[in-house]
């Protein structure tokens, strides 16, 4: 996979959402898409980053901007997740890795001297045309959902 930088056309993907059945990336042409993939579910920066971005989800659609988050996670823990929690953005079920990878967030990680393939935390998005217009590779959850929404108001103007 080659690593995709702003300007180049967004990965097309089709996943599950537990509750909205199908989500694809070419459903969402003429609106913003927000697009982040996270390591698991029930974890607290995961969590964390879920709350955030769901707090400000009606911002995002005044924006015309979709939420989508995207974890290697089944749809049950999903449906466990966003119960849980009270989530009420897209979660996209990705067991495959399919789109992780093409997305380059699925990477050789280390942790305590061991290495392992995991979710690197990246966030892009994407134009009403379909085109990557920001990336955001290894995320800090703290600040990062105003990052995002700051970013989008600059693309928007």
């Amino acid at each position: 996979m080659t690593e995709l930088k702003i300007g180049d056309k967004a990965p097309d993907f089709c996943l599950p959402d537990p509750e909205r059945g199908e989500i694809c990336l070419a459903d969402q042409r003429g609106k913003w898409a927000i697009l982040y993939f996270y390591p698991k579910d029930n974890t607290s920066g995961c969590t964390l980053e879920a709350l955030e971005f769901t707090a400000a989800e009606g911002e995002f659609k005044e924006k015309n901007a979709v939420i989508l988050a995207a974890s290697p996670d089944s749809l049950r823990s999903h449906t466990n997740f966003r119960e849980k929690h009270n989530l009420t953005i897209n979660l996209l079920s990705d067991s495959e890795k399919e789109t992780l990878k093409e997305y380059g967030a699925w990477q050789l990680k280390k942790m305590y001297g061991r290495e392992y393939m995991g979710v690197v935390r990246s966030t892009f998005i994407i134009d009403p045309e379909g085109k990557i217009a920001h990336i955001w590779s290894k995320v800090r959850v703290k600040g990062h959902v105003e990052a995002v929404r700051a970013k989008l108001e600059e693309l928007q103007r």
